[in-house]
C-alpha cells in the first residue's frame, strides 16, 4: 500500500509542477514509428519550433517550461497534426487511423471537445455527397435531390459558424478564443474585416483585442480595407496581399476552419 501511495504522489508531483507541462503521446499509425515530431509555436509573427522528439514504438513525449499558458502545434515536419495547449499538468496526446485527441488538462479538453463537435459537422457535410450519389442510383429528381441537400448544407453551415463563434466568444479571456480565431483567419486570402470579423470585434473584450495576433489582424484588415476604399495609398507589400478586385467574404462554413488536424483526420479516415 506505501509503494502504492508513493507511486501515486510522484505522479502526482509530475503533473502539478507550477511552471511546467509534460506531454505523453501515443500512436498506433504505423508510418509515424520513427519520425521526428515538433511543438511549435508562433513567435515574433513566424513559427517557431520550440521541441521535438522521435515517435518510437507508438511512443512521444515533449516536457519543459512555460512563462505562460500558451497556444502551440504539434506538427511531423511542416504538417499540423493537432493544436496543444501548453498549460500545467499532463497532458495526453492520442493519435490513430481515425481520431486525434489532446486531453488531461482543462483548456486541452475543452478544445478537443469543441474540435470533436465541428468534426461531427464535416462529417454530416461529406455525408451529403453520398446522399446524392444514392438518391441518382435510385432515380430520384436531380432539381428535387440538389434542393434538399442544398437546405442541409446551409444547416450544417449556420450550426458551424454558431459553434466557431460561441467558442470564441466564451474564450475570449483565455488562449482559446484568439487561438480558434488565428486559425479561422489564417485561412483568408488576406486580413479582411467580414460581417463575421466584424461581429466577433463588437463583442470582444479588451484582452482579446490586446491580443497581439487579433491587433495585428484587425490593424491590417482595417488598413486592407481603407487601401479598397481609396483612403489609403497602398505600400508594395499592401498590394501583393490585395486582390485585383473586392471578393465576396467567406461563407459561414469557409469561416469555420479551425484546425488543419480535423481537416487532416478526415482525410486519412477517407
Amino acid at each position: 500500500m506505501n509503494k502504492l501511495l508513493s507511486a501515486f504522489l510522484f505522479v502526482a508531483l509530475l503533473c502539478s509542477c507550477a511552471d511546467s507541462y509534460d506531454i505523453k503521446g501515443s500512436s498506433n499509425v504505423s508510418n509515424l514509428d520513427g519520425r521526428k515530431l515538433y511543438l511549435k509555436v508562433i513567435k515574433d509573427g513566424e513559427l517557431k519550433n520550440i521541441d521535438s522528439c522521435d515517435v518510437v514504438h507508438g511512443q512521444f513525449s515533449f516536457s519543459g517550461t512555460l512563462d505562460s499558458v500558451r497556444m502551440a502545434g504539434l506538427y511531423m515536419d511542416n504538417e499540423s497534426v493537432l493544436p496543444v495547449v501548453l498549460e500545467r499538468g499532463c497532458i495526453n496526446i492520442k493519435i490513430d487511423d481515425t481520431h486525434r485527441s489532446c486531453i488531461g488538462t482543462p483548456l486541452n479538453d475543452k478544445l478537443s471537445k469543441f474540435l470533436d463537435s465541428y468534426n461531427r459537422l464535416e462529417s454530416q457535410v461529406n455525408e451529403l455527397s453520398h446522399k446524392q450519389s444514392r438518391a441518382i442510383m435510385n432515380g430520384d429528381d436531380l432539381d428535387d435531390i440538389n434542393s434538399k441537400l442544398e437546405q442541409e448544407a446551409q444547416q450544417i453551415a449556420i450550426q458551424e459558424d454558431r459553434l466557431v463563434t460561441s467558442f470564441i466568444t466564451e474564450n475570449f479571456d483565455n488562449v482559446l478564443g484568439p487561438g480558434v480565431f488565428m486559425m479561422v483567419t489564417s485561412g483568408f486570402r488576406f486580413p479582411e474585416l467580414t460581417p463575421w470579423i466584424e461581429d466577433i470585434m463588437s463583442k470582444a473584450t479588451d484582452t482579446f483585442k490586446r491580443d497581439p495576433y487579433v491587433k495585428e489582424y484587425i490593424e491590417a484588415a482595417q488598413r486592407n480595407q481603407n487601401i479598397m476604399n481609396g483612403l489609403e495609398n497602398p505600400t508594395e507589400s499592401d498590394a501583393q496581399m490585395l486582390p485585383s478586385q473586392p471578393t465576396a467574404p467567406p461563407t459561414p462554413n469557409e469561416l469555420a476552419q479551425p484546425s488543419q488536424a480535423g481537416r487532416q483526420g478526415q482525410a486519412d479516415s477517407d
